[in-house]
């Protein structure tokens, strides 16, 4: 039996963020999270049950081949069954997780997103992206503390407008690079 999910909106836009920013993606945002971070801008309470079939009825229409699953927290719901089934249509598939739980089987490309005070999952050992939310006056730890990931990224939380900031952080640290949500400048979702 196929399991249901607890999605909170499916959608077609361009990421907006990190290495794969501008790219076409098929938006899945599921319910629910392990953490409560008081500048989360996601309702990820609502959710609406759908069957693995009635997603794919719902992206299908999308000239797409890439889902990217994000949340509220992704790994609370996915698991290597999930990811298999939409592998085996033939779409391929990014995740964006704090890291906590283990990360299922399949995934395409992987986004951890960590978050001060958490400890990331033991299984994570290599990663696409580490992106970090960054509040201004942070201090940017070793890369080290991190899985070893292709990229490295900070991501602006508190006042992504002050760029000159960010701008000064990343060229203090050149090993890190600098996200901000692109898509919102575009003015799409």
């Amino acid at each position: 039996m196929l399991p249901i999910l607890k999605v909170n909106e499916i959608f077609y836009s361009l990421q907006g963020e990190g290495a794969r920013s501008g790219t076409a993606n098929i938006f899945i945002r599921l319910s629910g999270c392990n953490l409560s971070c008081s500048f989360c801008d996601t309702n990820y309470i609502k959710f609406t049950p759908m069957s693995l079939p009635a997603i794919l009825d719902k992206i299908k229409k999308y000239p797409c081949d890439w889902i990217l699953w994000t949340g509220g927290e992704p790994t609370l719901q996915l698991n290597n069954k999930i990811i298999a089934w939409f592998k085996n249509i033939g779409y391929r598939q990014a995740i964006e997780t704090n890291g906590i739980l283990p990360i299922p089987d399949g995934i395409d490309y992987v986004v951890v997103s960590p978050k001060k005070g958490t400890v990331l999952c033991d299984n994570l050992k290599e990663v696409d992206e580490i992106r970090l939310l960054f509040f201004k006056g942070d201090k940017l730890p070793d890369k080290k503390v991190f899985p070893k990931a292709s990229y490295h990224f900070i991501s602006p939380v508190d006042n992504p407008k002050d760029k000159a900031y960010y701008i000064n952080v990343i060229k203090k640290n050149p090993e890190w690079r600098l996200s901000t949500q692109a898509h919102k400048e575009w003015g799409i979702r």
